[in-house]
């Protein structure tokens, strides 16, 4: 199958954030070498569970040796950047996101690749800097779970109703309608490691189609993660 090119690689915080989407690029990748240090800011966090929300206060109050202080400063740096930039970033230490509680038809955890949605024009922005980084997914390898028609009969009967705009409705009430499946053989490509990535929402007028992106399977002994998103 021939793709359309989905990633651009930029070189500055500028070019992420005033280079448009166009030409089928929903994703924008700012790399960059990442310093060491992560592993000793997550240590000195300590255990706690699911996602631990950590602001500038609690940053700058952690006993950092000075091998670790480069880590903290760009960990600082990001948010300033986002913040100025209007956006309202959050850094988590992530020890496990929620899983849905119940099995259903179409999983809407953020473990599955998903779209992130918005009802006017609207980016994420998001950088893993310890632990699995998030994963995404060409648009040509994914493939819409209501658009199987044994997933789509699926939710018509737990509905209860006609395949009309009340349960299209439904669908987009509880984002069933944002979450794919990857096509047989599909590789997802990684996010990599302190790459600021920008990535396109599904909004109303939209040039391009959404990113389709998830976060990376965490088990139990797995390191926490630190993700900067917005």
């Amino acid at each position: 199958m021939s793709h359309v090119p989905r990633i651009r690689t930029v070189t500055s915080f500028h070019a992420l954030v005033t280079t448009p989407f166009a030409d089928g690029v929903n994703a924008l990748c700012w790399p960059r070498p990442l310093p060491n240090g992560f592993s000793e800011i997550v240590a000195l966090l300590g255990p706690g569970e699911g996602l631990v929300d950590l602001d500038e206060a609690r940053l700058l109050a952690l006993p950092v040796s000075p091998a670790a202080q480069p880590a903290r400063d760009l960990l600082l740096a990001d948010l300033r950047l986002l913040r100025d930039h209007g956006l309202a970033p959050v850094l988590n230490c992530i020890h496990a996101y929620p899983r849905d509680e119940e099995p259903a038809a179409v999983p809407v955890d953020v473990y599955s690749f998903h779209a992130d949605s918005a009802t006017c024009e609207a980016d994420t922005y998001l950088c893993t800097y310890h632990g699995p980084a998030s994963e995404g997914l060409a648009n040509e390898d994914a493939r819409r779970h209501i658009d199987d028609p044994a997933t789509r009969a699926k939710l018509l009967a737990d509905y209860g109703g006609p395949d009309d705009a009340a349960f299209r409705d439904h669908l987009a009430e509880h984002c069933y309608d944002l979450h794919y499946a990857p096509a047989p053989g599909a590789v997802p490509y990684n996010f990599g490691l302190g790459h600021l990535w920008r990535i396109a929402t599904a909004w109303p007028g939209s040039p391009v189609p959404p990113c389709v992106h998830r976060a990376p399977a965490h088990g139990p002994g797995d390191p926490p993660r630190l993700l900067l998103i917005s």
